[in-house]
């Protein structure tokens, strides 16, 4: 149970911060193109890369601490940060079918589910 906490701690605070980039750069570049969504992905996954670097290379991390970091805060911040560690973890295991799999059914099953999800919302208005 307290796992379930750290991991709820964690993605209320990505979530607040999530809400503040992409505000923040939608007021600064204008609502035109998702910029500020575009922002919170790429900076979550810069933010993974750092921390699991970091986690690897110098086992800073326990597991109370990784829960809190790359499943609470950037999981709330954003779950594409999750899907670009986890494919960069199957191209460093050389597992290239494997990470294009993740890219393209993450994308293509995301964007498919999306769009049946608007379609059936719109059905039942």
């Amino acid at each position: 149970m307290m796992h379930v906490l750290i991991v709820g701690a964690g993605g209320a605070l990505g979530a607040i911060a999530r809400y503040g980039v992409t505000t923040g750069v939608a007021k600064l570049l204008g609502p035109s193109f998702p910029w500020g969504v575009l922002t919170a992905n790429v900076l979550g996954s810069l933010v993974i890369g750092v921390l699991a670097g970091i986690g690897e290379s110098r086992h800073v991390f326990t597991t109370e601490q990784r829960l809190f970091l790359f499943i609470g805060v950037l999981g709330g911040f954003t779950t594409f940060s999750s899907i670009t560690n986890d494919t960069l973890a199957l191209l460093r295991a050389a597992n290239y079918v494997g990470a294009l799999g993740n890219v393209g059914l993450s994308l293509g099953l995301g964007l498919a589910a999306v769009a049946v999800g608007f379609v059936l919302g719109r059905a039942g208005a």
